[in-house]
């Protein structure tokens, strides 16, 4: 199964979360980026991803192991790399966004930057 390209749009703007000088705020949370990240291509490195979403590889891990517990991500390993799979049907954890799936979120984040 081919991995989707990466949103071109996601590629060029991946850039360290405080370069605007907001000082690092953001409205999504770095376990938010990671899956934001793998919905593009579920195939990224971590060392990618921790370029990507502008955090530590060791970061990366730890977010990648908390999704992975709750259930959101499955890993397979293909030789030497992993893909990852996100349970898009799972549902947002906190209480007042419950009522939402992570493919929903997925899918709003994608649409707004040009993706699918």
């Amino acid at each position: 199964m081919p991995s989707k390209t990466v949103n071109p749009f996601l590629k060029k703007n991946f850039v360290r979360a405080d370069a605007d000088g907001l000082h690092g705020f953001t409205y999504l949370t770095n376990h938010s980026h990671v899956l934001v990240a793998l919905d593009g291509d579920p195939e990224l490195r971590v060392r990618d991803l921790a370029a990507m979403v502008g955090i530590t590889e060791r970061a990366v891990q730890r977010i990648l192991s908390d999704l992975e517990a709750a259930g959101v991500l499955a890993k397979e390993r293909i030789g030497r790399r992993n893909r990852y799979r996100i349970a898009k049907k799972s549902r947002l954890r906190h209480p007042l966004e419950q009522h939402c799936t992570i493919g929903g979120l997925l899918g709003w984040v994608s649409s707004v930057n040009g993706g699918g």
